[in-house]
């Protein structure tokens, strides 16, 4: 840690879109007792942690500020700050976390969509969609980075179903000669050789509904009384029944669930000149209630000990 003068410090790049929050800026000047330290970006001298903190020693009139130093390089940096400014201090909104996630995407394609959700807060399925819809990730790799620093198989189905193509055409292959080949582990082609051996399919059933096209994969059914099963049990959980708000969320949940019941009955019984208007009330619906669900996702806590920022 060594004193860093604050008109050399730079918080361009900052996971931040709309910039320090003022009302933070001056809780922390008017606070007892030194400012924690910041971590700085040294090549840059672009803030990774704590740009509220300069704010705050620039209103205090401090000349300098106590500082961590980083010399990795800047997208890497700028990792470290979604992961710091996510774990603690002010939160990130969710928008700039969706937005660092596309960054760390473009920077960081390599890696996992679960180790770039634990970067940026965000759910992994949430990642994903993003990766989807990025234009900048490189196709051709079919291996992606775990938080944990080993390389996987993006398509494990495929490598699998690679692995017993080649078992077949060469039984007597070794096992690591075969993972090398298929681009997966030996305890991987171990069970597939097992499975062969059993007449069975090399990819396990749970895996194989992931190979099914995506707009079928996509399409999430339940029954009304499935509905109303999961309903009963959420009315059971204490955290809910003994607080005025989880009564609220059941009580409103209660009347949605019941009323899907109703749906066919309701359609049955619309003239067919408001049929289009009802059914952009029903799409209206449909997409709040899918921001709700991303919602809930994305705010889920985040095991950072696990997140290797």
């Amino acid at each position: 840690m060594e004193p860093v003068a604050v008109a050399d410090l730079s918080a361009a790049g900052s996971p931040r879109r709309a910039g320090e929050d003022e009302a933070h800026v001056e809780a922390l000047a008017e606070a007892d007792g030194e400012l924690p330290p910041i971590l700085v970006h040294v090549p840059s001298m672009r803030v990774i942690d704590g740009a509220h903190r300069v704010r705050a020693a620039r209103a205090r009139g401090n000349t300098h500020v106590a500082a961590r130093c980083y010399r990795g390089s800047e997208a890497d940096a700028f990792v470290l700050s979604v992961c710091l400014n996510t774990a603690h201090g002010l939160p990130l909104t969710r928008a700039d976390r969706r937005a660092a996630a596309q960054r760390i995407l473009a920077s960081h394609a390599q890696w996992s969509n679960r180790r770039i959700a634990a970067a940026a807060g965000l759910a992994a399925g949430t990642v994903a969609a993003l990766r989807e819809r990025s234009t900048d990730e490189d196709r051709q790799s079919n291996k992606r980075e775990g938080r944990d620093g080993r390389r996987r198989p993006v398509d494990a189905a495929a490598g699998r179903r690679l692995a017993g193509k080649l078992l077949a055409e060469d039984p007597q292959a070794s096992l690591r000669s075969i993972a090398r080949r298929a681009g997966v582990s030996p305890a991987t082609v171990q069970d597939v050789r097992r499975r062969l051996a059993a007449g069975d399919d090399p990819v396990p059933a749970q895996r194989r509904a992931r190979e099914r096209p995506a707009a079928e994969s996509r399409a999430w059914q339940v029954s009304a009384e499935e509905l109303r099963q999961s309903l009963e049990q959420m009315k059971r959980d204490p955290a809910l029944r003994f607080s005025e708000t989880g009564r609220g969320l059941l009580r409103w949940l209660d009347r949605h669930a019941g009323g899907m019941g109703e749906w066919a009955e309701h359609a049955r019984s619309v003239p067919s000149h408001s049929a289009s208007p009802v059914a952009n009330f029903a799409r209206m619906y449909a997409a709040a209630w899918s921001d709700l669900a991303a919602l809930l996702e994305d705010d889920s806590p985040v095991d950072w000990e696990a997140a290797r920022c």
